[in-house]
């Protein structure tokens, strides 16, 4: 495709998106497109969501909250505090001491992807995808969503700089 073509092509699927951001009301165009992109970030969003209080401290606790509040765009898969209570005895507890500071970071960065993933993204997919951490993590959405041994419960929680998708087990490398 030459550099016409695709100047051409994105003017005409700029319109496109316009024309349909608008409503017709009373004969008159309302125009739809200045709807807000969520303004909390991943840290944020969890935090407000209330199910998240282990995550949250964990995240503080290995440093990893201007990460997390950063650009991105990140995917997150967050066990929820029921999942981290799951858990054998003492873990939680023991990884949240500073001299396990690195094990901590190293299962946190394996529930997190690069890049924004949408479950519409994956629908009917198997793959093995790479975490922040570097190991893969497999991701089956051929059924609903698995990701390893955990089950996707909400997806799509929409970040200003990525998404959520509440799983629930935590994941470990």
């Amino acid at each position: 495709m030459n550099k016409r073509t695709m100047l051409k092509t994105a003017f005409l699927a700029a319109s496109f998106l316009t024309v349909s951001a608008c409503s017709t009301t009373g004969g008159a165009y309302k125009d739809t497109s200045a709807v807000k992109a969520p303004s909390s970030d991943i840290v944020d969003t969890a935090v407000a969501a209330g199910s998240f209080n282990t995550l949250v401290a964990a995240v503080k606790a290995a440093g990893l909250v201007d990460t997390l509040k950063g650009e991105g765009p990140f995917t997150v898969f967050a066990p929820t505090d029921d999942a981290f209570a799951a858990l054998p005895a003492g873990t939680v507890e023991s990884l949240l001491e500073p001299a396990n500071k690195a094990q901590l970071q190293a299962i946190l960065t394996y529930h997190v992807i690069p890049g924004k993933v949408m479950a519409a993204d994956i629908a009917g997919k198997t793959m093995s995808v790479d975490t922040v951490n570097g190991k893969a993590i497999n991701v089956d959405a051929s059924d609903g969503v698995m990701i390893n041994d955990a089950t996707v419960t909400t997806a799509d929680v929409a970040a200003s700089n990525g998404v959520i998708h509440v799983i629930d087990k935590v994941l470990l490398p």
